[in-house]
């Protein structure tokens, strides 16, 4: 069997950029949500047996406390924000495992679920459905893999290796090091995605990375100021590495069978009524 762990988030702020605005019949806006339903409906009916979505119910996570500057909601749009528990709700109704986040990460959910799922002799192939770098770290070979559904793009490790420079357990290490704008920390001064994957293509890991290594960098002038940052930065680049590392451990399911979709539940024909009526579920 093959194993779908969708972004739930990014699906929702993607249909919310990419559609028009739509409200049922509360006056709601659910654009988004009818977006986002209709395409995970269009999953299983391309074959998805076993799917799990997960969401960030709450935005800010535990990650807030280790550093100020971590992404919140604020500046996200109040009808954007809305439309998360309705998500949840219609998905739930939908037939769909849904994972909605409070203290940890819907990437945190994502890393799980893979490990998880990856640990079950049965699953041929776990598909990790986003484009966030943050979940590079959880792609193994051939069997967990990075799945942009937008592009279309499938990365197995070897397409990590080459998108980024290094393999998927450096990837907190290197973002780390150049910072993730999207999740609100910096990196660190003068770092970039070349000098970062040089170095950790040969070190691995921060704690890897010698005082003097610039001596063997053929730009010594570069790598000199590269290595007096980080080498006076070096607890800020843990940090930011703990941010990147996401959680692998956090109990989401006992048996991988509690995520093969059956169908809509009951209640779904009054949830989407709800809605208007405007989704269609699959034949």
């Amino acid at each position: 069997m093959q194993v779908h762990l969708v972004d739930g988030t990014y699906e929702l702020f993607r249909h919310y950029f990419a559609r028009p605005s739509e409200r049922d019949v509360d006056g709601r806006e659910v654009a988004a949500v009818r977006g986002v339903v209709a395409s995970m409906f269009g999953m299983v009916t391309d074959g998805a047996t076993h799917v799990a979505i997960a969401t960030d119910h709450v935005i800010e996570s535990f990650r807030n406390g280790l550093w100020r500057g971590y992404k919140t909601s604020a500046g996200v749009p109040e009808d954007l924000l809305s439309q998360f528990p309705i998500l949840e709700e219609t998905l739930v109704a939908a037939g769909f495992v849904v994972w909605p986040m409070v203290e940890f990460e819907a990437d945190d959910a994502l890393a799980s679920g893979a490990a998880a799922a990856a640990a079950d002799p049965r699953v041929e192939r776990v598909i990790i459905c986003t484009p966030d770098k943050d979940l590079a770290q959880s792609v193994r070979g051939t069997r967990v893999v990075q799945l942009d559904r937008r592009a279309r793009t499938t990365r197995d490790e070897a397409g990590i290796v080459e998108k980024f420079g290094v393999p998927p357990a450096s990837i907190p290490d290197y973002l780390a090091l150049v910072g993730d704008s999207a999740d609100g920390y910096p990196g660190l001064q003068g770092w970039g995605a070349k000098s970062a994957a040089a170095v950790l293509a040969r070190f691995k890991h921060l704690e890897s990375i010698p005082d003097d290594w610039q001596t063997w960098s053929v730009n010594a002038r570069n790598a000199a100021g590269l290595s007096r940052t980080l080498n006076e930065n070096r607890d800020l680049a843990m940090l930011f590495r703990t941010l990147a590392t996401l959680k692998i451990d956090i109990p989401l399911f006992t048996s991988v069978d509690a995520l093969k979709w059956n169908g809509p539940t009951p209640s779904f024909e009054a949830v989407a009524a709800k809605l208007e009526g405007k989704i269609v579920r699959p034949s």
